[in-house]
Order: structure tokens, then sequence, then C-alpha cells
């Protein structure tokens, strides 16, 4: 993990305020390891003995397991309270998606994944050649390109801004 340079779930994971921490101690991969060690070893054995060989009779099992195993290796918190923090006032659409950076060029469109995403004259800036945007790719496939805060453009999944004649592409002809 580098701190410099964040995954796109570390991105999101920083946004909304959530320390990642790493397990690169042994201490905490032999806590990981134990926990899987215990699921590998219990769980199939329990799953067996239900005589539960598919999917969906495994989920609902796990319905019933999950606290049980709680209860049995929950240890109780050392401090009264809640670590729960309130969700910072951020737009979350913008957090659980892909974002990549890009440079728009000449013809004012930024090139993502073969698509190239025509940026419109904005009322304080006519365009945006060689400027570093940042496109957004959202989990139905719909995009959106920003500068900064300012979000210049959304777009289909082709690439199309909203309401693009005949499926005309996101650049002009």
């Amino acid at each position: 993990m580098d701190k410099g340079k964040p995954t796109q779930f570390g991105r999101a994971m920083g946004e909304l305020g959530i320390e990642m921490i790493p397990s690169y101690s042994p201490q905490a991969r032999g806590r990981c390891e134990r926990l899987f060690r215990t699921l590998r070893g219990r769980l199939p054995n329990e799953l067996a003995r239900e005589g539960i060989a598919d999917m969906e009779g495994a989920n609902e099992y796990l319905s019933g397991y999950w606290p049980r195993f709680n209860a049995a290796f929950g240890v109780e918190a050392a401090g009264e309270g809640t670590a729960f923090v309130p969700l910072p006032e951020v737009p979350l659409d913008d957090i659980p998606c892909l974002r990549e950076t890009r440079t728009v060029g000449n013809d004012n469109c930024a090139s993502y994944r073969g698509r190239q995403l025509r940026i419109e004259p904005q009322p304080h800036r006519i365009h945006y050649v060689r400027a570093k945007v940042r496109v957004h790719e959202y989990e139905d496939g719909s995009l959106a390109v920003f500068h900064e805060t300012l979000r210049l453009g959304r777009y289909d999944r082709e690439g199309c801004p909203p309401g693009a004649l005949n499926g005309a592409k996101g650049a002009s002809s």
C-alpha cells in the first residue's frame, strides 16, 4: 500500500473519512490467518453436517451462522460509546466510481477508453485545451468530466451527452 498513490478503493475510503490500516505486521497477518483458518475448518464441516450443497442453502444457513460465530468469538469493547462518526458532507455519487486523469486535447475533448468526451464551452471558460481533467465512470457506465470541483459535462456509456440526437458521439463533427 502506497499512501502517496492510493488505489481507487483507497481514494474512496479516504473521501469517506475511513482510515485504512494495512496488515503489514506479522501480528495482524496472524489474526487474519487465524480467522480464515477457523472459517475454512469450521464452516465447510457445518454445511456438510447440515446436508447443504448449494449456494442458496449456504447463504440461508449463514444468516444464522454469523450471530452464533460472533457470540462464540466476539470480544467486548474496551470502552463505552460508538466508534462511528458522521458521514462527511460529500457528493456520495462521486465517491464509488472509477476516476482517471486526462489531458484535454486541441479539439477540447478528453479521451477515455476509446471515447471522445466533448467539453462544451463554460460560462467562465471557453475551452480546456491542455487542462488536466478527471473522468468519473459510474457503476451504470455513465461518465462525467470534472475540472477541479466543477463538473464540465455528463455522458452516457457511449460518451454521448444526455439528449444527443441519433446517438451522436460526445465529439462534434
